[in-house]
């Protein structure tokens, strides 16, 4: 891919989005632009950017000439290589990367909800074309996650991955536990320092991790998942109550993405929740808005990957690692790794998992009262590990901690508590992860 002189003809780009993440795509392909033409043996020449308002202001002079509102005319375009995708949303950005991908142009997105639902479309698309597609941004922002996963990692045997992979709401926990603050006041907090949208669902009610915990689990087994196979639990009803037992047992709260290998049978448990985890593991020490990952892998034994999982300059970071190596196998002729399914794993439901529950009853405070909670784990074969009384009179308590159990029955078992004589409320439930049983 030469031009007159022998010079290697610049890798031409077109960009989808002008926002906090787009514009520092922009800037650090100004900045650096001699390394990454350095790196990717031609230079990278941004040929067009799509808006939605070009009046905008933005954090960087941006050449008006390059912008459009026309994203489609962009990505038809013959002299097209590679199309950045910082939109978000599932339409028409899935229109968008196919149109570009059946057209023989590499993709480069960090569209963690359509990869997340339409990931195995856009690979088929990429496979037939030959071209690439990346997406190393979508998941944990800077933090080099995916790639390790798809390749690194593809000669090994990845039991589970756990982590803290939404900055949101890790923040807010964090500060539940470290101020005592309330869930309110926490993500008020979280909200005033721009880690929380106006809308923060998407975040507390766990959509986003789930999202990212499908990518995830695609690239760690080599199954095809979508998002509609996450089990998912916000962190709304973690309280001030919840973050103080678990100090007291010695553990933190966290948001978590877990996917692992069933233990007796073919298949994989996913799901995003929080859950209670010893103060020595080393994901209780992510704190506010980093995230992290821990992977067990059966050669490699336990990796973990640390750093800063949102944010403009994290997330376009990622986005050009990509953008360099796709360019790279343009240049070269050649695709890189695409999609891994060959495992075709099933995905199993919630309630065989095996898991553990942190329980807190407000109740009579009466003779009988804990033989008949006790009846009710056992009516469920479920094993009590701890139990604990609070208070007095109208504010006695139990604090209980099971052994693993499946979590159907687990979930049975706290339903049979709410009518149970005795039983005022179940005023906590946290799942707990990590500790000795």
């Amino acid at each position: 891919m030469t031009i007159d002189g022998g010079r290697p003809r610049p890798m031409r780009i077109a960009m989808l989005g002008c926002g906090v993440v787009g514009t520092e795509v922009v800037r650090l392909l100004r900045t650096h632009a001699d390394d990454l033409a350095a790196r990717v043996g031609a230079p990278l020449e941004i040929a067009g950017i799509a808006v939605r308002d070009p009046d905008r202001v933005r954090g960087i002079a941006v050449d008006r000439a390059l912008l459009t509102t026309d994203p489609g005319a962009l990505v038809a375009r013959d002299d097209i290589d590679i199309v950045i995708e910082v939109v978000g949303g599932i339409e028409p950005a899935r229109s968008w990367l196919l149109a570009a991908l059946q057209s023989g142009k590499s993709v480069v997105s960090a569209n963690k909800a359509l990869l997340a639902t339409h990931g195995s479309l856009l690979h088929d698309a990429a496979a037939a074309a030959g071209v690439d597609l990346y997406y190393e941004a979508a998941v944990a922002g800077a933090i080099p996650l995916l790639r390790p996963l798809r390749e690194s990692l593809a000669g090994d045997r990845i039991r589970r991955v756990l982590g803290i992979v939404n900055g949101t709401t890790n923040y807010i926990l964090t500060r539940m536990d470290e101020t005592g603050a309330s869930f309110d006041d926490a993500l008020a907090e979280a909200g005033a320092l721009g880690y929380a949208e106006a809308d923060p669902s998407a975040d507390i009610d766990g959509f986003d991790a789930a999202a990212k915990a499908a990518i995830i689990a695609q690239l760690a087994f080599h199954t095809r998942v979508t998002i509609d196979d996450v089990y998912r639990e916000g962190i709304r009803g973690v309280t001030a109550a919840d973050i103080a037992s678990a100090r007291e047992l010695g553990c933190t709260v966290k948001a978590l993405v877990i996917a692992e290998r069933a233990g007796d049978r073919p298949g994989i448990s996913l799901r995003v929740h929080p859950a209670m985890i010893p103060r020595s593991h080393p994901l209780a020490g992510v704190r506010e808005a980093f995230n992290a990952v821990f992977v067990e892998a059966e050669a490699a034994g336990q990796l973990m990957f640390y750093g800063r999982g949102a944010g403009g300059a994290p997330t376009a970071s990622a986005v050009l690692g990509d953008v360099v190596a796709v360019a790279r196998n343009r240049i070269a002729g050649r695709q890189g790794p695409g999609e891994s399914a060959y495992a075709a794993l099933p995905v199993l439901p919630m309630g065989p998992t095996v898991t553990s529950y942190h329980l807190q009853l407000d109740v009579t405070d009466k003779a009988g009262v804990l033989a008949s909670v006790a009846g009710a784990f056992a009516r469920h074969d479920v094993s009590i590990r701890s139990v604990r009384q609070d208070g007095r009179g109208d504010d006695a308590s139990l604090v209980l901690v099971t052994h693993p159990a499946a979590d159907a029955a687990l979930s049975a078992t706290v339903e049979d508590l709410r009518v149970l004589d005795g039983v005022r409320a179940v005023s906590g439930v946290v799942r707990v992860e990590g500790v000795e049983s």
